[in-house]
């Protein structure tokens, strides 16, 4: 295990060095990101050996468990702002219809390839359904992609995450050794049901204790208080120089009612408090459900974090305005983390100990698993033959992967070691395959809509 000062060393040399290559990684086939797991491999025990992150350390532990805490909250948050905007059926039917197909094609391939159990193979299909868009950020940020196609990978990567999350904390439970006989009624009743009903406490709670934007009530205090007071001065202002009756005193003794002083500068809490502690705030209330859920008797707090969120984001939008806008260096520099100690745990050997059947099982997951459930996902749809290729095959592996194959290393669990380096080799794969066709396909598909639309 490295000393932390030759950790910091090594992460702010390649923060610094990512910030300057960023543009060179925008315009090579590889992302930001892809250069973190390379970095972390290179200077890992596969490559010159200068880190050697432990995957049982507490270090590793504690950044897998901030990530997946900070990434599920982030992802929560997004749901009210996506779904607002109305395009959420192509969204639903992958995740409803596609991600179980998904795993269930995964795991019939981790049985018959590699002789995992029935509940080993699940896991591995649990664990390899998310998706993750950051690894193709060319393709739902490209303009020229649809904005059908964008929306549909970005919402769907957003909530893939909190929807595996059950399965996998299922399957590690029932595969734990330490964990004897898995009842599965009282992991529902205990980690699900503790887990949602913490989460809705939470976020009903910080929902009430951060004062509103003036003026604004439940789901529409997204935008702040600015428009809302002008139009109030402007009509008071209006109705006084109709009326002619409304003295200088008057106008300060109704302002100061308002929460005004007599300059007009609002007195109110809430304009007290400036927008980076909103984002605080909010973070916080991530990591206090996390905190509060895990104490006795013990429901699940990812569950409960990913549930606040949500409940969060549609009772305050403005809250995650304020997360959105402050907090996405937080959450960069959390992915790039985890990006950087996955590669640093990944050996050559480790990622060729299975053989041949690897490559057909990395064949099967992108060419298989994932093409075929979208294509059903999405029959009776109005999407053409190519937007249904073209989203089976950009979902790549990522973050949410990556942390969950973590948790699999942290538990008692006999098959966890090749559980996690194929996983790893999946991800690594994932890497290297969209990194090199994102661009490509971006073209391609904008190519294709032009056509169709002219």
């Amino acid at each position: 295990m490295p000393s932390f000062q030759a950790t910091a060393t090594v992460l702010g040399l390649l923060l610094i060095l990512g910030a300057l290559a960023s543009g060179l990684a925008q315009r090579s086939f590889l992302s930001l990101t892809a250069m973190f797991v390379l970095a972390g491999f290179a200077l890992g025990p596969g490559g010159f050996g200068w880190i050697d992150f432990r995957a049982h350390s507490g270090f590793v532990e504690d950044l897998a468990f901030a990530a997946l805490i900070v990434i599920l909250f982030r992802d929560g948050l997004e749901v009210e702002s996506e779904m607002l905007k109305g395009e959420w059926h192509l969204p639903a039917r992958k995740l409803v219809v596609a991600m179980p197909i998904t795993a269930t094609i995964v795991a019939a391939a981790a049985y018959v390839l590699f002789g995992f159990t029935w509940t080993e193979s699940f896991l591995i299909g649990a664990l390899l359904s998310p998706t993750d868009p950051v690894l193709t950020s060319s393709i739902v940020t490209n303009l020229r992609v649809p904005r059908l196609i964008r929306h549909s990978l970005n919402l769907e990567s957003g909530l893939n995450d909190g929807l595996a999350l059950p399965a996998v904390l299922a399957l590690l439970a029932a595969l734990s050794v330490d964990s004897g006989s898995f009842v599965w009624w009282r992991f529902v009743l205990q980690d699900l049901g503790l887990g949602l009903l913490y989460g809705l406490a939470c976020g009903w709670l910080a929902s009430l204790l951060m004062p509103r934007p003036r003026g604004a009530s439940g789901k529409g205090a997204a935008s702040g208080t600015g428009m809302d007071v002008g139009v109030g001065m402007g009509m008071g202002a209006r109705a006084a120089s109709a009326s002619g009756t409304e003295t200088r005193s008057d106008a300060g003794t109704h302002a100061r009612k308002r929460g005004r002083d007599q300059h007009g500068r609002d007195r109110s809490l809430e304009h007290s408090i400036p927008a980076h502690q909103k984002s605080l705030f909010a973070l916080g209330v991530a990591f206090a459900t996390y905190g509060l859920t895990v104490l006795s008797p013990e429901g699940n707090g990812f569950i409960a974090v990913f549930v606040a969120a949500i409940v969060l984001g549609i009772r305050r939008p403005d809250l995650r305005v304020h997360f959105e806008r402050r907090a996405d260096e937080l959450v960069e520099i959390v992915k790039l983390g985890i990006f950087f100690v996955f590669g640093s745990l990944l050996t050559l050997n480790a990622l060729t100990r299975e053989g041949w059947p690897s490559l057909v099982f990395v064949a099967a997951v992108f060419l298989l698993a994932r093409p075929l459930a979208v294509w059903v996902a999405l029959l009776g749809t109005p999407t053409d033959r190519a937007t249904r290729l073209f989203m089976g095959w950009f979902g790549p592996k990522g973050v949410a992967t990556m942390t969950f194959a973590l948790l699999v290393l942290d538990q008692n669990i006999a098959a966890g070691p090749r559980i996690f380096d194929l996983t790893a080799l999946v991800v690594f794969c994932s890497i290297i395959a969209h990194g090199l066709t994102d661009t490509l396909g971006a073209n391609w598909i904008a190519a294709h809509s032009a056509n169709q639309n002219d």
